[in-house]
């Protein structure tokens, strides 16, 4: 139930990020649905190795190399998923980090208190 919830939320971010900034489109609610599902994967199974092959860079950059890292998987998104289209390297940076920092925002609020 937690999966399906963190699904839903970053399927509802994506669509309103994708409202207001340019050059993040987005079809419709199905696609972001599918683009939360897409990054989900990716985010398990080819960021480990992006991170294990860059790690000396990252270590360099005291860890900023990761969020060269995270527009990469997006970039990955688009090409995997047909009506999510990020137009420039740089707008999905700006998008995985706007993402990720709504995503802790609302994942905080939604932990339940012992």
């Amino acid at each position: 139930m937690k999966l399906l919830f963190k699904i839903l939320i970053t399927a509802l971010l994506v669509m309103l990020i994708s409202h207001f900034m340019r050059g993040v489109h987005v079809a419709n609610f199905s696609t972001s649905i599918i683009v939360a599902i897409v990054l989900g994967l990716l985010n398990i199974f080819v960021k480990p190795i992006l991170i294990l092959f860059t790690l000396p860079v990252t270590i360099f950059t005291l860890g900023f190399f990761l969020l060269v890292i995270n527009a990469i998987i997006i970039l990955l998104c688009t090409q995997i998923v047909g009506g999510f289209r990020v137009d420039s390297f740089w707008t999905a940076l700006l998008f995985s980090v706007v993402l990720s920092i709504f995503q802790s925002i609302m994942y905080g609020f939604s932990k339940d208190e012992k």
